[in-house]
């Protein structure tokens, strides 16, 4: 006998395999399900739990805003009320204001006769009224006080005036006067280049009047080798002018071709 034919009469359970893999699935089918059961039941619980926290949160941060939004209403309540009655205050004191004018509109309504003074108001200073009676009477009086023909008094009260008006006019005609004084730049021009400038400065300051005084002076150039003479001064306005000096500085004719007025300025 082969080994073949033995194996063949041989009760062998080949499918064992497949057997134990079908009986494990049906073993742990049950407890699959419970285990998912678990995770789903433990997911929901979780689910609760965070929906929860979040409702929580929600109504913690809601009640940290209303609380926040019912601190600035008591605020603005607050000044509101503080607001109004200052309000009250104002009104209140309009009101009294009011009714003193009309108290006193109404004292002046009733008795106008002792409103009337006997002394009336004109500019602020008081002018008192008189009768026509006592006016008389004070007419009559000073009609009797004239003195047609004057008294020593009166003469001797003029010769103090006229004495003190003279003794005023002397001694306001003591008194230095305040001198107004000028000063002048002027600028003289030569013929040509050829011009003597120290000899023309000498002209110039040959001019001599009351009242005039020389100050320094330069040499300005005008053109072509030409140049002025600028020279200042100070004049007493009463005194000298500029036609003067100009009609005194050009009668030196054989230097001087023309004189103007560069500058002028009260001092």
């Amino acid at each position: 006998m082969t080994s073949v034919d033995f194996l063949a009469k041989e009760k062998i359970w080949f499918d064992k395999p497949r057997y134990d893999e079908a009986e494990r699935r049906f073993y742990e089918r049950p407890n699959g399900c419970s285990q998912a059961a678990q995770d789903v039941g433990g997911n929901t619980i979780l689910q609760d739990i965070a929906r929860a926290r979040e409702n929580i949160q929600k109504s913690l941060a809601g009640s940290i805003s209303a609380a926040a939004d019912q601190g600035e209403i008591i605020c603005r309540i607050k000044s509101l009320e503080l607001e109004n009655h200052s309000l009250h205050k104002v009104v209140e004191d309009l009101r009294a204001a009011l009714s003193k004018l009309d108290c006193r509109v109404s004292l002046l309504e009733k008795s106008p006769a002792a409103v009337a003074p006997s002394a009336a108001y004109t500019n602020g200073t008081t002018v008192q009224q008189k009768t026509s009676a006592p006016v008389k009477d004070n007419e009559d009086d000073d009609d009797d006080d004239i003195d047609l023909f004057g008294s020593d008094d009166d003469e001797e009260a003029a010769q103090l005036k006229e004495k003190r008006l003279k003794e005023y006019a002397e001694k306001k005609a003591k008194k230095p006067g305040i001198i107004a004084k000028s000063s002048i730049l002027l600028d003289v021009k030569p013929w040509d280049d050829e011009t003597d400038m120290v000899k023309l400065e000498e002209c110039v300051r040959s001019v001599v009047a009351d009242g005039l005084l020389w100050g320094t002076s330069k040499l300005v150039p005008v053109g072509y080798g030409i140049k002025k003479l600028q020279i200042a001064c100070v004049v007493e306005d009463d005194k000298v002018g500029t036609d003067l000096l100009e009609e005194e500085i050009t009668k030196f004719e054989d230097y001087i071709q023309s004189v103007d007025v560069a500058a002028f300025n009260k001092i």
